[in-house]
Parts: structure tokens; sequence; C-alpha cells
């Protein structure tokens, strides 16, 4: 059987698409699709991608109007909520460290749901 190679893309809808990729480039680093294809596109790092539908009434999502949530991979959880938590971000870390990391919660501006994790070493 032929496979996908992983997740080329994440689309969604946002009130205020502009603002919205502003506030992922200056907060979480992420570099949204450029207007040509002289320029690239966001590199992410190779590593573990959970692919996981949920029960519909799962409360993992926060608010139950949330369809979705990403989840980020990330170098070092301290420093990374640190550095939200100095831009004014409320940022919820789990105290819990699982077998397969670590993880803190956050909303975008728009309420989406955030995931950050560091896996275990």
């Amino acid at each position: 059987m032929e496979a996908v190679l992983g997740i080329g893309g994440l689309f969604f809808r946002a009130r205020d698409p502009e603002a919205l990729a502003r506030w992922y480039r200056d907060h979480l680093g992420i570099v949204m699709v450029p207007p040509n294809y002289d320029e690239p596109v966001w590199q992410q790092q190779a590593g573990p991608t959970a692919f996981a539908p949920f029960e519909e009434s799962t409360s993992y999502f926060g608010n139950e109007a949330n369809r979705w949530m990403v989840n980020f991979r990330v170098r070092s959880l301290p420093a990374m909520v640190a550095q939200l938590r100095a831009a004014g971000i409320a940022v919820e870390i789990d105290p819990q460290t699982y077998p397969n990391g670590r993880f803190a919660r956050l909303q975008d501006p728009e309420g989406n749901p955030i995931e950050l994790w560091q896996p275990a070493p």
C-alpha cells in the first residue's frame, strides 16, 4: 500500500487571517505560505507526529465547539512557555511528565487550542 509521507499543510478558517498569521509567526516562529513560489515555505523539523481522531464528546480540546487542536513539538518547553508568558500569553503547563514527554496548552487569539509537546529524550 502506498502511504503518505507526512502532513503537507494545516488549513483552517480565521476571522482575521493576516493578524492570525502574524501571531503564529511572532510567537511560535511559523512562517506562513509565501506570496510567490520563489520564497521557501516553513520547514518543520523531522520527528514524531501523532494523528489521532478523538471521540466527538472529548473535552481534550477545551471548548466543545473546537473541532480540532494542533500540537507543536518544541525543543524546550520551559523556554517556549517563558517566551509566550513574557508576551502576555496565558499558558497552562501540565504538571505531569508522561512517558512520551511534557505538555502545555494555550489558545491563539481566535480561541483555537494549541498544545505544545516536548518529546521525552
